[in-house]
């Protein structure tokens, strides 16, 4: 098996003003997702996933890298394995975002609600600022817990009430015994953009 740089080196992107293009890779990488800042694959025969950090997003990289060991050695957070100029290295995560539940129907119960909760509770304990928590990046695991990944913001100083908005939501709306389990991608996606947009509130 190749480094984890040598394998961060390998992968190769185009870039145009809205979007970047996957051009080459290792064929020990599993192309996962991509984000605003970077790609993700799963290592071949691993259980781990290799993050890779666009060029002018190399400082989140490091600062991603100091957050995963700043946090506690909790199974709510994955745990670092290794980290370059222009990579993480952390656990692969199998589950359903709370995103894909809610397009699937899955149900997400008051209990993981809760557990979401204790898991930012313990970042802020270690001195950290959980924010930009959104439904991408909360997974609900095959066996039934609470993830939480993408955690480059937890430094950020600002107030960020994204989570107290989606649990407020969670409360007023969707434990509402009549309110649809299974919402539509594009139903979710606009509210979000309006809600980006501050045209869309969920607080109370």
């Amino acid at each position: 098996m190749k480094s984890y740089q040598q394998l961060a080196d390998s992968v190769k992107f185009s870039r145009s003003l809205n979007w970047t293009r996957l051009i080459e890779k290792d064929d020990n990488l599993e192309f996962i997702g991509a984000g605003r800042s970077a790609f993700a694959f799963r290592v071949k025969g691993t259980n781990l996933v290799l993050k890779v950090f666009f060029p002018e997003f190399k400082k989140i990289a490091r600062e991603e890298a100091e957050i995963y060991k700043a946090l506690p050695d909790h199974p709510y957070y994955p745990s670092l394995y290794g980290s370059g100029d222009n990579y993480i290295v952390i656990d692969y995560v199998q589950g359903l975002t709370l995103f894909e539940c809610l397009a699937k129907g899955v149900p997400i119960e008051e209990e993981k609600i809760r557990h979401i909760d204790e898991a930012l509770k313990l970042a802020r304990e270690k001195g950290l600022n959980p924010s930009d928590i959104h439904l991408r990046n909360i997974i609900l695991t095959d066996d039934g817990h609470i993830k939480i990944i993408d955690v480059a913001r937890f430094k950020q100083t600002k107030n960020c009430t994204q989570w107290d908005d989606l649990k407020h939501a969670f409360y007023k709306f969707y434990r509402k015994k009549y309110f649809p389990k299974k919402i539509p991608v594009l139903i979710m996606n606009t509210i979000a953009a309006l809600y980006k947009k501050r045209i869309v509130r969920m607080g109370s």
